[in-house]
């Protein structure tokens, strides 16, 4: 008999991942999520000839198609944020430490930054071009809340019930919230801060982002209490990891 003949027909076998492999899965997962971002932007933007529409089109799938098969790859490392809303949601429902949470918003925020860095290296571009891209106004504040409250609500919503669906469910609502909201659903900090860096398609001019921030934050906060309601926490599990 084959010494392996016992074992379960899976891969991998399972493994229990130390803090700094988990903080190294989110900086990669963030950096490679913004090269999406912005690399399929500037493909749209040389590509599509003028048309806004097609390049709309473009850009919405390759984030979407993107962000499910990252989720997929680091889910069982980091829980594959990629987000500090996604963090503070965790440790609001107690599935993960501040301090732990911390880390992880600081190792997204590198991530996002060198991701938008890489992409302009492939595209022989400075690594850093301040964007002048207008994205002003309340109602794209008001867009934001909207597109993180509904982030935020998927991810609870799915996660209790149907936890292998959250990267497909995430997918399909990033791609649904570039069409259907003024601000095409950025609905992360770390994306926000980062497009600053990019003067491509996926820019937002730096004065712009505070009221990103601001209807980012008060959608967390309207997603937190609903969940807390809807979805009561079962179990608390809080991660002090190492």
């Amino acid at each position: 008999m084959s010494p392996t003949a016992s074992l379960p027909n899976t891969w991998p076998v399972p493994h229990t991942w130390s803090l700094p492999q988990r903080l190294v899965a989110e900086t990669i997962g963030t950096a490679m999520l913004l090269l999406v971002v912005v690399g399929s932007g500037i493909w749209a933007q040389r590509l599509c000839g003028g048309n806004d529409g097609l390049a709309h089109l473009a850009n919405s799938l390759a984030t979407a198609a993107g962000l499910v098969v990252l989720i997929w790859t680091f889910a069982d490392v980091s829980g594959a944020h990629f987000n500090p809303a996604v963090t503070a949601m965790a440790v609001a429902r107690r599935e993960l430490s501040p301090a732990v949470a911390l880390q992880y918003a600081i190792a997204q925020l590198v991530g996002a930054a060198a991701g938008v860095a890489l992409t302009h290296a492939m595209f022989e571009l400075p690594l850093v071009t301040i964007s002048a891209m207008a994205r002003s106004g309340w109602g794209r504040a008001l867009g934001e809340g909207v597109a993180t409250f509904g982030l935020l609500v998927t991810i609870v919503g799915v996660g209790r019930r149907r936890a292998d669906s959250v990267a497909v469910a995430v997918g399909l609502f990033i791609l649904a919230g570039y069409w259907c909201t003024s601000s095409m659903s950025f609905a992360n900090p770390a994306v926000t801060l980062a497009r600053t860096l990019t003067d491509s398609a996926a820019g937002i001019r730096p004065a712009d982002v505070p009221l990103f921030l601001l209807g980012q934050g008060l959608g967390m906060a309207a997603a937190l209490l609903l969940g807390r309601w809807l979805w009561p926490v079962a179990v608390t599990r809080v991660d002090d990891a190492v």
